[in-house]
């Protein structure tokens, strides 16, 4: 051989082919690269930037806001804590002692309420803070939302994955018609509910053992999942008014356990879809395995599929609670005045008689944008595995 290099050699290889070519396989090009990151800070800054100016602006007064825009605390403009005394300050026992006083009460009274529920409960409602108040109400109620969202959508996307539904259409027409009834001789006639619906449910058991033999027509799975995200269609708009009467009629207005149930089914589609992705992506080979060693079904969602669905199980997750979160609807008809959540108060804050300036309400946004930044930053690592596991099949 000559003893010449080859071309790929760094040293045989020319500046063009230096800044556009790649060095070695599976990497960037540096000119690649540094567009890349370009774009990436563009992005990022884009992204970023109605987070940093909702933040600068809640430290803003009157004529910093009016006189600007100003970017840079210090430098364009003096910050100052207005917008968040004006805040605090307007409704009574908000003041920092206040509310260290009542989280000590929270702590105090979840306490004795699990471990003893015979001991007499403190009183919180004379002494509470609104914004501490709704601040709570959004915390329980997403947290425990999503909770049981995420737990009935997984097992009912994991049902639809791995067994064979095949409900007889007619049998469903028996139970539509069953259910019209009962609506009709509950709110028309006067009967119990409870009465009405032991009756409907008996008639239904009996009508599907009687007729369902003579019904041949079939659905399937994908039927159902149709079905299932055929609700989140729907605008909530429409059914709004008709869960507002049912709770109503069962007392259950104004109650933490009537705004988790309703944010619990809104999403509970969403879960479906996305947890069934990515269960049926998984090898079936690993069930059969457990199965044959005498795992029952339970065990093995429990003990094999969720770990390893645990990235989508994060990113669902949290998509569920930025949902509740931001829940607005249901909580106007359903949240009256103890449970109201943190949009309904900026809601009720922006609409008052005096109205609330913008930076203002800037200091409120940037105390409901906190808890979702916090769960994002423990789930980014299963975030990232989530959507590229649910984005790459085959």
């Amino acid at each position: 051989m000559s003893g010449a290099g080859y071309k790929f050699e760094k040293a045989n290889r020319s500046l063009m082919e230096r800044l556009f070519e790649p060095p070695v396989v599976g990497q960037m090009s540096p000119t690649a690269k540094v567009v890349a990151q370009i774009i990436l800070f563009v992005w990022s800054i884009f992204v970023l930037f109605p987070l940093y100016w909702i933040v600068i602006t809640s430290f803003k007064d009157a004529a910093a806001v009016n006189q600007g825009p100003f970017y840079v605390p210090f430098l364009d403009f003096q910050p100052n804590l207005d917008a968040w005394r004006s805040q605090f300050n307007t409704d009574p026992n908000c003041d920092v002692p206040s509310i260290f006083r009542q989280v000590g009460l929270l702590v105090y009274n979840s306490f004795v309420f699990i471990v003893s529920p015979v001991v007499k409960l403190q009183p919180m409602e004379p002494q509470i803070c609104k914004t501490l108040l709704a601040f709570t109400n959004s915390i329980v109620v997403s947290i425990f939302s999503t909770a049981l969202c995420v737990a009935i959508g997984s097992m009912a996307a994991y049902a639809l994955a791995r067994i064979q539904y095949k409900p007889k259409f007619g049998n469903i027409m028996v139970f539509v018609g069953l259910t019209l009834l009962l609506i009709l001789a509950t709110s028309y006639f006067g009967v119990p509910w409870w009465a009405s619906s032991a009756v409907a449910l008996a008639l239904f058991f009996l009508l599907a053992r009687t007729l369902g033999k003579r019904f041949k027509r079939t659905l399937g799975n994908g039927d159902i999942l149709f079905w299932i995200i055929s609700q989140r269609i729907l605008p909530p708009i429409v059914v709004v008014i008709p869960i507002y009467m049912m709770f109503q009629a069962i007392g259950m207005l104004d109650t933490h356990f009537a705004l988790v149930m309703m944010y619990a089914v809104a999403n509970l589609p969403i879960v479906v879809w996305l947890m069934h992705d990515f269960f049926a992506n998984l090898p079936i080979e690993l069930e059969e395995s457990a199965q044959l060693d005498g795992a029952t079904r339970f065990g093995i969602f429990w003990d094999i599929v969720l770990p390893l669905t645990r990235p989508g199980l994060a990113a669902t997750t949290l998509l569920t609670l930025i949902l509740n979160w931001n829940e607005y609807l249901f909580a106007v008809f359903l949240a009256t005045a103890k449970v109201q959540t943190m949009p309904i108060m900026v809601a009720a804050k922006n609409a008052g008689e005096k109205g609330v300036f913008w930076w203002e309400m800037c200091a409120i946004i940037v105390v409901m944008i906190i808890p979702v930044i916090i769960m994002a930053i423990i789930l980014q690592r299963f975030i990232a595995k989530g959507v590229l596991l649910g984005a790459v099949k085959g």
